[in-house]
């Protein structure tokens, strides 16, 4: 099973650290091992497999869940809040690729090297168009590789569709993403109050999402988009920067 960072109190990337073991509701922590003799003889039911470890209270008072793990949903259990939003929807994309795009028609025409960028309207951008008119914000931050993966610079043709319909699209270096703590699973965060967590299949299909409005999961996701957002880069400055390195 999968482990997803929640948050450290470390400032240099060492322990403590606490993570959620997917499909589970147990929570690993990872911390320096407790060695001092005179508390160890004080532990009670200590198991031969057990161990024990040092974390602040701090770690666990800004990121361990307060509430039972959420049941996954399908995606289309959210859908409705693309529109009952009242500020702000903002998306962190983390993979290297999706398997929506692959499947997309216009995946062949990109690589046959046919100009994707400007789409006709569809569902999804005449309703940012509308909440935007309506004064909302659609946000999204897109991790990264270097040179960009394959999925990665489709999504990067495609951009300009989204941003003209009223997006702002931004781009954070992977590399970047990871000193700065950042998760790598995929969310939605609606008005800083509700989190769609994504999962995924190792084909990157979208299995489903984890909708909470856990105040620990909430304050991770926007802490997450604050760092994120103002490291990212605009679409079309990232795209000049792109172009002046093929």
């Amino acid at each position: 099973m999968a482990l997803r960072f929640l948050g450290t109190t470390s400032d240099d990337g060492d322990c403590p650290t606490l993570y959620e073991i997917d499909g589970t509701d147990e929570i690993l922590v990872q911390g320096d091992r407790e060695a001092d003799p005179q508390h160890l003889v004080q532990l009670r039911d200590v198991k031969p497999s057990e161990t024990f470890v040092r974390v602040p209270r701090s770690l666990l008072t800004r990121y361990a869940p307060r509430s039972a793990a959420p049941e996954l949903q399908p995606f289309a259990s959210v859908s409705h809040l693309f529109r009952d939003f009242r500020h702000t929807a903002f998306r962190l994309e983390t993979r290297r690729g999706y398997a929506s795009d692959r499947q997309s028609p216009l995946w062949p025409k990109w690589l046959a090297g046919e100009d994707v960028a400007a789409e006709p309207a569809n569902a999804w951008r005449q309703n940012v168009r509308a909440q935007v008119e309506n004064g909302k914000r659609f946000e999204r931050v897109r991790l990264v590789d270097e040179p960009l993966t394959q999925g990665q610079r489709f999504l990067l043709a495609r951009a300009p569709s989204n941003v003209e319909a009223g997006e702002d699209i931004r781009h954070l270096p992977r590399s970047e993403a990871h000193a700065l703590r950042l998760p790598d699973h995929d969310f939605w965060l609606f008005d800083s109050k509700i989190v769609a967590r994504f999962a995924f299949d190792e084909d990157d299909t979208t299995l489903g999402v984890y909708v909470t409005e856990d105040p620990a999961e909430v304050l991770a996701a926007c802490q997450t988009r604050d760092a994120a957002w103002h490291h990212a880069v605009p679409t079309a400055e990232f795209a000049k920067r792109v172009a002046s390195t093929v």
